[in-house]
Order: structure tokens, then C-alpha cells, then sequence
């Protein structure tokens, strides 16, 4: 049932990848019963991605916040078809609100209570790189993700994703103007900053921002750009 309603409201369907995953002992005890998950990918457009050659443009920008709008609105939809067949759920926006109390915990880490990309790495649907990007099998890091809790083992198993799968290649490390990288590959027991500097990158991302968009935000997306992951084949 959870499958079908995911396939009938993800639309185009070849723009979105899904999956489920139960995670069980792996999210804190505060969301009590709502212990497996949904992971939800949105394809980005590629002609906006490459267009990232030194930093962050405008339409990146603009095209950043439409998406994540776009998938918490689907999301939204999800969770009602979900509540109707008699499944509980819990939404995680795509991103955190800075004018939220979670965000202030955030900065104090740069770590959240449930992460998009574990969730989806426990569905299978990828894994993390060596620049802390989630890449997905089918899209690379070209893509957004959102997440619902529920409160019901899912329809469908899934087979988690618990080793980095980017091998010998350094591109983002290389090309990461924060140097927030060392090349390290990431797997289930790898604590993100062994592997990559989640401050440098984010002060990084705000003096790009500030320099290129002149506004007061982190984004950055160069290693989405040149990963050769997911970039279309049949372009010239």
C-alpha cells in the first residue's frame, strides 16, 4: 500500500526515486514508535547544476528553495494519503528552518535528530561521499531529499547501503574550494568528521553566497556539479 501511494504521487515518476527503511535502534527515542522510514529523492535539473562552475548563480539559488517547497508540499500529500489508510507519520522538511528551535541545536553541531541521507542510505537508495553529499544510484547528488517517519513496518524490505561506493575518485576533494575534505571513504561506522570538515564548509558556503548572490545563506553546490555520478550520458 505504501509503495503504491508513493508511485501514484511522485509525478513525473522518472524525476523521483523512494524507498523504505527500518530504522530501528538508529533514530533518537523521542519519535517513540515512528521508527521506520520513507526517503523520498527529487532528480535536480542538469542544465541548472552545470551551470555551477566556481560557485553558487542565482538560479541555483531560486531553484534550491523552489524544490525543497516542491517536495515538502508532495510530502505533505504523502502523509494524508498515508493518514487514510490508517498509517501515522512524521514530516521532516527538506531542510531546517533558521527561525526554528532545532536550529539552534544544529549550530551547535551541524548535525540533525534524523538525517535525510541515513534514512535513504538504510532504504538503499545510495550512499555518502567523500564531501558528505548523499549519492544516489540512480541520480548521483543531483537531487533533494525529504523523509516521513511511520508508525508501520513497511510493505516492502529494503536493502541497506552501508559502504561508499565512490572508490579511487577525488573529484569533489579535489575541486572543494573550502578544502573541507580529506578523501576518506565513508561507511556505516565512519563518523562524518573523520572524513570531512562540516564547518569549513559551511563558512565556505556563506562567503560564496554572500560574494556571488549577496545574501546572508550557506549554499554552495560545486561537488554536485562535478561528480561524474549521475550526469546524463546522452549529453554533448
Amino acid at each position: 500500500m505504501i509503495i503504491d501511494i508513493l508511485k501514484n504521487n511522485l509525478r513525473p515518476i522518472d524525476e523521483y526515486i523512494f524507498g523504505t527503511a527500518d530504522l530501528t535502534g538508529l533514530i533518537d527515542e523521542k519519535f517513540g514508535e515512528y521508527r521506520f522510514g520513507i526517503s523520498i529523492g527529487r532528480r535536480l535539473d542538469d542544465k541548472i547544476i552545470d551551470a555551477i562552475v566556481n560557485g553558487p548563480t542565482i538560479e541555483y539559488y531560486d531553484y534550491y528553495n523552489q524544490i525543497n517547497k516542491e517536495l515538502a508540499e508532495t510530502a505533505k500529500i504523502i502523509k494524508n494519503k498515508l493518514q487514510k489508510i490508517g498509517i501515522a507519520s512524521i514530516l521532516i522538511e527538506p531542510t531546517i528552518s533558521t527561525s526554528s528551535k532545532e536550529f539552534e541545536k544544529y549550530l551547535t553541531t551541524l548535525t540533525v535528530d534524523l538525517s535525510h541521507k541515513m534514512v535513504a542510505t538504510r532504504s538503499g537508495l545510495g550512499w555518502i561521499g567523500k564531501t558528505d553529499l548523499f549519492i544516489s544510484k540512480a541520480f548521483g547528488p543531483r537531487l533533494r531529499l525529504v523523509s516521513l517517519l511511520i508508525n508501520q513496518k513497511p510493505d516492502k524490505d529494503s536493502y541497506p547501503i552501508e559502504n561508499s561506493r565512490c572508490g579511487a575518485c577525488n573529484i569533489c576533494v579535489d575541486k572543494c574550494p573550502a578544502q573541507a575534505a580529506n578523501g576518506l571513504l565513508w561507511n556505516i561506522k565512519t563518523h562524518r568528521d573523520t572524513f570531512f570538515n562540516a564547518y569549513k564548509c559551511r563558512d565556505k558556503c556563506g562567503e560564496l553566497a554572500k560574494q556571488r548572490l549577496n545574501v546572508d545563506k550557506r549554499i554552495c553546490g560545486l561537488c554536485i556539479s562535478v561528480c561524474p555520478i549521475g550526469k546524463r550520458k546522452d549529453k554533448k
